[in-house]
Order: C-alpha cells, then structure tokens, then sequence
C-alpha cells in the first residue's frame, strides 16, 4: 500500500461486514477508512475526502440516503451503496439522491473490489473532449466539458458527475441511438450490476433538464433500444 493508494470508505452498522471489506481492499492496496454511523461517515468524508464510499442504506443516526446527500453537497466520490435483496425501492432511491452504483446483499466481497476498480477506472468525461468543442449547445442545453458545467436556458443545473458523464455522452452524437449497453460502455466503462441501472440515471437527468420531464425536450426514448439525444427542430 502505497500513500496515494486510492481511499475508500466503508461504512456499515455490522462490524463484521466492515472487518472482512476493509480486509479485502487492504490486501489490494486500497487505504481503507471505516465508520459504523451516517454522521460519522459525513465528517470523515469532509476531513479526508475518499475516492469511493461503500455503505450500507440502513445505518443509524443518518441513513444511507441521507449520507449520501450530504456528501454529495460537497465530494465526487463514487458512491457504491449496499442494500437488501428485497429492497428494490431503496436500490432506485439510492441512485436518485446521487449514488453510483448498488450492491445486493448477501454480496461476494471480491465482486464488491471488482465494482470499486471499475469505478476508479471510469473515464471522466471522455465522450466530450475538451478543446475539441469546448461547450456543445442544443436548443437551450449547453453542456461545458471544460468548466463541466451543465445550463438550461442560461441557468445552472446541479448534476452529479455520473450524470454529466451520461449527458456527454448522448450530446457527443446527437441523433444516434444509444443502447444502454453502449452507454454503460461509455460512461461506466467496467460495470457488473444490472443494466437497467441507465434509466435511473436518465430518470434523474430529466428531472433536472427537461422543461416537462413527460414530454422530454432533450434526451428521447427509442423504445426498445435505448436513448438519444433529440436533435434540435425534431
């Protein structure tokens, strides 16, 4: 383990599940940060910032949620949050108030290192290079790959970076039809969960850009194969 090991942060009530993660990124160079309530798992992300947070939605003190939208006001990180199996409704929950990824309980704690190596391995923003075309605009969107800034309309709009990652990609090729395949390819790069994982993702984007998130302006549907980025006059 070296000092500019990655940081992740594990956070879960159960101290066995803290142990044997912790154990396992340890032994694959990670430094490894641990907490077993919300509140303190929000000041050690604040003190110092890790570059993934693993934790559990059910915690005490804060929840999982409430951590993560917390954090959110202030770090990036990947958020990888843990939940039960019959808590499908948590899972979308999660991703919606700003985490990356999920992770069904029982879990492999090998599958759970394979997740965090394929996060740090995400590209930032690859689909939209810098200097290539600085600010991409269409119909009121502008997407700044530079100051990675999204505005509607000339105002601001507060996106995680999983989310401008997605944007980038569908405004890199406007008109053409992504598959969610394709899209996981290009945003998350390495990815093992279910794919469906996307329309979250674009459900929260929506919420965000579109005038009427019912009758989108921007990112249309092409049911059955996936997503575009309409084309201005469409």
């Amino acid at each position: 383990m070296t000092p500019s090991a990655p940081i992740v942060l594990v956070i879960d009530d159960d101290r066995g599940i803290v142990d044997l993660v912790g154990r396992y990124l340890r032994h694959e160079g990670f430094r490894v940060h641990e907490a077993t309530d919300g509140l303190t798992a929000v000041e050690m992300a604040r003190e110092d910032p890790p570059d993934v947070i693993v934790l559990d939605i059910m915690l005490p003190g804060i929840d999982g949620l409430e951590v993560t939208r917390r954090v959110r006001a202030f770090s990036d990180a990947y958020i990888l949050m843990l939940t039960a199996r019959t808590e499908e409704i948590d899972r979308i929950i999660g991703l919606t108030a700003g985490a990356d990824d999920y992770l069904v309980k029982p879990f492999s704690p090998r599958e759970l290192v394979a997740r965090v190596r394929a996060m740090l391995r995400r590209p930032r923003t690859a689909a939209i290079r810098p200097g290539e075309h600085e600010v991409a605009s269409f119909d009121g969107l502008e997407v700044d790959a530079d100051a990675h800034e999204i505005r509607v309309d000339g105002d601001p709009v507060d996106v995680t970076p999983l989310e401008f990652e997605l944007l980038a990609a569908l405004v890199s090729r406007p008109g053409m039809v992504f598959s969610r395949e394709q899209l996981i390819e290009r945003v998350w790069g390495e990815f093992y969960g279910d794919e469906h994982v996307v329309d979250v993702h674009v459900s929260n984007l929506r919420r965000k850009i579109e005038p009427d998130p019912a009758e989108p302006r921007y990112i249309e549907t092409v049911r059955g194969v996936g997503y575009r980025l309409r084309r201005p006059g469409r």
